[in-house]
C-alpha cells in the first residue's frame, strides 16, 4: 500500500506541472464556426468513452486508477489495497481520427482503439456529433493450467460503439452510446460471446472550470442468472491548467468497455463501489 501511495503522489505532482492551459477552452463560446465544441471536456464520461477526440498531432497521455470496494473499509483501506491501474496513450491521426494503446492491470488486458468523427453537431444544422469507436483486447490473465484448452483466440475481444451526443446548452451535454461487445471466453458460462447494451452519458456543468458526469450501461441480452450487474458511475471533472483531473464512483471496477459491461460486480444498494480517478496530460 506505501507503493501505491508513493505512485499515487508522484503521478499527482507530474501532472499538476502541466504547462498547456485547458482555460483557454474553458472560456471560449460553445460554438465555432457554427459547430458546437467541448460538449465532454474528457475522452471518457465516466466509464463511457465521450465524443471528444484529442487534436491532430497531439498525445494524450492518460492514467485511469480504480480502487477496490470502500464496502470493506479500514480492511482493504477503502480498496486501496486492491486497486488497479489503466495507462492509456491516444494520438490524433488528424482532428476527427484518433489511435489509442492501453494497458489494464485488470485481467492484465492490452488494447488497441480506433475513435472517427462521423458528423459534428452544427447550430441551425446537424443536431448530434456522431462519433465511432472500435476496440480490440488481449486478455493475458487467462492461465493454460486453469484452461487446458485455452488458445490465442480465447484471449481476444472486441468491442464496437456509436456515440451519438448532443450540447443541450451552455452547461448540459447528453450521450447514447449503442454497443456491440463479443468476447471469445466468457467466465458465466450461460453468457452469450456477443453481447449487446446501450450506453447513456450526460455532463452537467456546475462552475467554470468543473461539471459533474454520470453514466449508466443497459445490457440487453444478459444471461437470467449472471452475478454480473450493468454499470453506473458519477463522477466529476477538474479542468487545471493542461490537464483534465476526473474523480468517480462505480459499481464497476474493470475500465475497458468489455469489462465494465460485461463484468460489472458491484452493487449501490449495498455500498459495493469503487472510487477512482483519471488524469489526462496532452503533449
Amino acid at each position: 500500500m506505501k507503493h501505491q501511495l508513493l505512485f499515487i503522489a508522484f503521478l499527482f505532482c507530474a501532472f499538476t506541472h502541466a504547462q498547456e492551459d485547458l482555460l483557454d477552452e474553458i472560456d471560449t463560446d460553445s460554438v465555432i464556426d457554427n459547430y458546437a465544441t467541448a460538449a465532454f471536456k474528457g475522452l471518457k464520461i465516466v466509464n463511457f468513452e465521450s465524443t471528444k477526440l484529442v487534436a491532430k498531432k497531439e498525445l494524450t497521455f492518460i492514467v485511469s486508477h480504480r480502487f477496490g470496494s470502500i464496502e470493506n473499509g479500514f480492511d482493504s483501506f477503502f480498496g486501496l489495497d486492491d486497486a488497479v491501474t489503466r495507462l492509456n496513450f491516444v494520438y490524433g491521426l488528424t482532428d476527427a481520427i484518433n489511435v489509442g494503446v492501453s494497458r489494464s492491470s485488470f485481467q492484465k488486458i492490452y488494447e488497441a482503439s480506433a475513435k472517427y468523427r462521423l458528423a459534428r453537431q452544427q447550430e441551425n444544422g446537424f443536431p448530434f456529433t456522431i462519433v465511432g469507436y472500435n476496440s480490440i483486447l488481449i486478455n493475458t490473465a487467462l492461465e493454460k493450467e486453469n484452461l487446458p484448452k485455452l488458445e490465442f483466440r480465447d484471449r481476444l475481444g472486441y468491442t464496437v460503439q456509436l456515440l451519438i451526443s448532443k450540447k443541450v446548452s451552455t452547461n448540459l451535454s447528453l450521450e447514447l452510446a449503442p454497443t456491440f461487445f463479443h468476447d471469445n471466453f466468457v467466465a458465466y458460462d450461460e453468457q452469450h460471446n456477443s453481447q449487446y447494451a446501450i450506453g447513456f452519458g450526460g455532463r452537467q456543468k456546475l462552475g467554470k472550470r468543473w461539471s459533474i458526469n454520470l453514466d449508466y450501461g443497459w445490457h440487453l441480452n444478459r444471461a437470467d442468472d449472471s452475478p454480473f450487474k450493468n454499470p453506473l458511475s458519477i463522477g466529476f471533472d477538474f479542468e487545471t491548467g493542461g490537464h483534465v483531473f476526473q474523480m468517480h464512483f462505480s459499481n464497476a471496477q474493470a475500465m475497458n468497455t468489455n469489462g465494465f459491461l460485461g463484468q460489472a460486480t458491484g452493487d449501490w444498494s449495498d455500498g459495493n463501489i469503487y472510487f477512482g480517478f483519471n488524469l489526462s496530460r496532452v503533449f
